[in-house]
């Protein structure tokens, strides 16, 4: 299984950003997917899931701003943030679990300008 994010990049305070993550190697549309965010120094903490049936679940944090989707045919997650903040800022991590475990992305950094 490969997760490859892109999309990241610096932004300013209120702006917006839009993330990719393109699957490899499982049959993408029979499983959830989700952002994950990981600020500096602090946890990696999750940001938004879809499942299968494109129900998504957000973190209260970015409930409003982000928008999570999936894109069967093309096998890509994105995650259209908006409103960003300072708080936003750090890496984004896309997962998936599969075959009894978690696979992640490299990661995609997002840097916010106050």
């Amino acid at each position: 299984v490969q997760l490859q994010a892109s999309g990241g990049g610096l932004v300013q305070a209120g702006g917006s950003l839009s993330l990719s993550c393109h699957a490899a190697g499982i049959n993408f549309r029979l499983y959830s997917m989700a952002w994950y965010h990981q600020a500096p120094g602090k946890e990696r903490e999750l940001v938004a899931s879809i499942d299968s049936d494109s129900r998504t679940n957000y973190a209260d944090s970015v409930s409003g701003r982000f928008t999570i989707s999936r894109d069967n045919i093309r096998r890509t997650v994105r995650l259209q943030m908006t409103a960003l903040n300072p708080e936003d800022a750090g890496v984004y991590y896309c997962q998936t679990n599969a075959r009894g475990r978690d696979f992640w992305g490299r990661g995609t950094l997002v840097t916010v300008s106050s």
